[in-house]
């Protein structure tokens, strides 16, 4: 072959070889525009099914919502739910939160666009090489978007995309500076820095509360730091939990801070250099008036449900009066302050309006959350009777004028046969008007009051007082003896309507309710109903004052002003009330032990405790420092009493005849039940030895509240007999005993 030739078919082959590797490269090149090409209208196409930034609205993070008294300044406490929430401005926040955010989060935040493409780019080489996820190259308005707008935690690239597109739109709707500040502050008052004790703290003030117990404009550099570093994996960073990993993790951030130029070295190494101090938070727990708290908590959760509640950022307005309550303390305290002693609870309710005013008992909520004076239910004794004078009146029966004779009676079968007898087994004997009668707490005339009229006629006046409680309209419901009644709460609220000339208000703790944006409930007109003539009415008004300022069964609880009230005691004193108002006030007082039907033996000043006793002693000092300065009078009705002739259920007129479901007593089943009462009373003395105080709790009346036990024995029950003797002149001195024992069957 000719060299002429070999030249010529070596260049063929050289040329061959370049067209080929021409055509590759073409040919990758082709495909790589065309991935690319691909790849940018997947992206495009991922972007614009995005949805626009205004047809979004944020996610607003939980926020506790804040209790406050009558006054409406007082702070009660916060309803929160498990996300706690209190966003603030940006001025709150000290810049080293800010600069530190930055710094570990999105060191070109000043510089970008809402897209950090060269952090991008730098997250994933650094994922390439470690071979795991390690950065995600989201920036703060990116995660913003996230948390603020969609909640999508899906990790893929369409997720990114979206982001992205939704970045941008929103940085260009906060342009500049300015803009960047906006941005910065809605991520630093909702971006999650972890969960303790089951509470989830979203934004800077909620963490600096978590893990500091402070706010967030004091915090320190260190602390700082250390929750700018949470976010990005608050369980592991967690330092009630890790505080290894959360020093190191806090140490990173002071050193990217040191790197970035935004403190210098030798404070970051001082910063370093500190210990963790972490502080409980309290500032979400902290209450006053607990068990009022919790009311008013239930009370807005019936209105606007769970959600609204502990997320609302709701501002709450009361009716409670912080200088009621502590004098109603005061009060309790000064009788019941021995070893061994009893508890008691106090309700007062403005009559005018049905404001709770007081709400207080001698519990400690740290023993127990049960409340006493809403949710106690206790048999009311002889303070119930009220209700079937109340039915009198309502029928036109005139008090002065209308008799029942003072004798044991006997029940028939239809009842249980309960015998019905007077306080030591004696009776006045002959008849006693119904002043006289309610006076002397005098049970054989209220029994057979409450068989004239029908007990389901008294059961009705008692519900239209105001208590709610299940009523079975049985005879011995009159004289306290109830099967899942009263609360300290229905007491007061029934006799708030005889003072408050018969309009039966329903009981308001809550008067105002102001919401996140504005909007707000005017909850302060009073809900109420005409029920009674105020003229009746005003005749138990009139009655119930001699009670108090006369000898009576409430000698004790005088103040020196126009005051009106009842006692009331159970079987063995267990429970022991005083129930009454003044012309502004009607107040309810119980004295007993929680634990159940405990017998209150000879406690006060050696005498049995009764209605008489403590709970009028507690009732009178209370009523007197929360009058002040009034002294007013009840105010008569324009319109006068008009009493009518009134026919009992059997067509007898009372005091006329007895023709009422009743048994013959004789003289032997008289003594029989003499000698049983006798024993019953012996025993109680000796249980009362046998009851022990708990150890350092000498004002709580003991631990361990079973609401179980505010469900006394169901009807028939044993009645109250008060004593009718006179009541003494003075505090201190013993008093007949209004112990409402009946006396059983022999």
């Amino acid at each position: 072959m000719s060299a002429r030739r070999e030249r010529q078919r070596r260049r063929r082959r050289r040329g061959g070889a370049a067209r080929v590797i021409i055509i590759t490269v073409s040919v990758l090149v082709a495909a790589t525009i065309i991935g690319a090409l691909s790849a940018v209208g997947y992206v495009v196409g991922i972007a614009n099914s995005a949805p626009d930034l205004d047809a979004l609205k944020p996610q607003a993070p939980g926020r506790y919502s804040t209790v406050f008294a009558s006054d409406g300044k007082t702070e009660l406490g916060k309803i929160s739910n498990d996300i706690l929430s209190d966003p603030i401005r940006s001025d709150q926040m000290p810049q080293d939160v800010r600069d530190a955010t930055v710094a570990i989060e999105d060191q070109r935040f000043y510089r970008h666009r809402g897209v950090d493409f060269e952090g991008i780019v730098r997250a994933a080489f650094k994922n390439a090489n470690s071979g795991k996820t390690i950065q995600g190259g989201s920036t703060l308005t990116m995660q913003l978007i996230r948390t603020l707008y969609t909640g999508d935690r899906d990790r893929s690239l369409k997720r990114k995309v979206r982001e992205a597109k939704l970045a941008e739109e929103l940085e260009n709707a906060h342009p500049g500076r300015e803009g960047k500040k906006w941005i910065l502050t809605k991520y630093l008052n909702s971006v999650p820095y972890g969960t303790n004790d089951g509470k989830e703290a979203i934004g800077i003030q909620a963490a600096a509360r978590a893990y500091f117990n402070k706010r967030a404009r004091d915090l320190t550099l260190s602390e700082s730091a250390l929750l700018a570093g949470l976010p990005q994996a608050p369980s592991e960073y967690n330092p009630f939990k890790s505080p290894g990993a959360a020093t190191a993790r806090r140490n990173e951030v002071l050193r990217k801070m040191a790197d970035l130029g935004y403190i210098s070295d030798s404070d970051a190494q001082a910063a370093i250099a500190e210990p963790l101090e972490l502080h409980r938070n309290t500032f979400f727990r902290q209450k006053r008036e607990s068990f009022f708290f919790d009311y008013v908590t239930d009370e807005l959760i019936k209105k606007y449900g769970q959600r609204d509640v502990r997320g609302g950022g709701l501002r709450i307005r009361t009716t409670i009066d912080l200088g009621l309550q502590r004098k109603a303390r005061e009060s309790i305290a000064k009788s019941l302050s021995f070893d061994g002693a009893p508890s008691s609870a106090i309700v007062s309710i403005d009559p005018r309006n049905g404001y709770i005013r007081a709400m207080a008992s001698s519990a400690k909520y740290t023993n127990s959350q049960f409340n006493l004076a809403a949710d106690g239910k206790r048999q009311p004794g002889s303070a119930f009777k009220i209700m079937a004078l109340a039915a009198a009146v309502r029928d036109g029966l005139n008090p002065a004028s209308t008799s029942f004779q003072s004798a044991p009676l006997q029940l028939g079968p239809q009842y249980g046969s309960p015998l019905i007898n007077c306080y030591g087994g004696k009776c006045s004997g002959g008849s006693k008007n119904l002043i006289s009668g309610t006076l002397s707490s005098d049970n054989g005339v209220y029994i057979r009051l409450a068989l004239a009229l029908g007990p389901k006629k008294v059961a009705k006046a008692a519900k239209d007082l105001g208590i709610t409680s299940k009523l079975d309209g049985y005879p011995s419901e009159t004289l306290g003896g109830l099967e899942k009644c009263c609360s300290p709460l229905e007491m007061a609220n029934a006799y708030a309507t005889i003072v408050n000339g018969g309009y039966r208000n329903t009981p308001k703790a809550i008067t105002e309710v102001r919401f996140p944006g504005g909007k707000t409930d005017d909850l302060s007109k009073p809900v109420r109903k005409k029920v009674f003539g105020a003229a009746a009415m005003y005749e138990i008004v009139k009655i119930l004052e001699m009670n108090i300022s006369r000898p009576g069964t409430g000698g004790r609880a005088k103040t020196g002003c126009p005051v009106g009230g009842k006692t009331g005691t159970t079987d063995k004193n267990s429970d022991a009330w005083f129930v009454g108002f003044s012309p502004r006030l009607a107040t309810s007082t119980w004295v007993g032990f929680p634990q159940g039907r405990v017998p209150m033996g000879p406690l006060f000043h050696g005498a049995n405790v009764d209605g008489g006793t403590f709970p009028a002693e507690i009732w009178g000092r209370y009523m007197k420092a929360a009058a002040g300065k009034f002294c007013g009078k009840f105010k008569a009705p324009k319109e006068k009493f008009e009493s009518k002739r009134f026919k009992g259920r059997n067509g007898q007129q009372p005091g006329q005849g007895e023709r009422v479901p009743i048994v013959p007593v004789t003289q032997d089943q008289l003594d029989a039940a003499q000698r049983e009462l006798n024993e019953a009373l012996a025993r109680q003395r000796a249980n009362q030895r046998q009851i022990k105080p708990r150890p350092g709790t000498p004002q709580t009346g003991g631990n361990g509240y079973d609401p179980g036990a505010y469900v006394p024995n169901p009807p028939p029950a044993q009645p109250e007999v008060e004593d009718p003797g006179p009541a003494p002149s003075g505090e201190g001195q013993a008093t007949p005993n209004d112990n409402g024992a009946a006396v059983p069957q022999p």
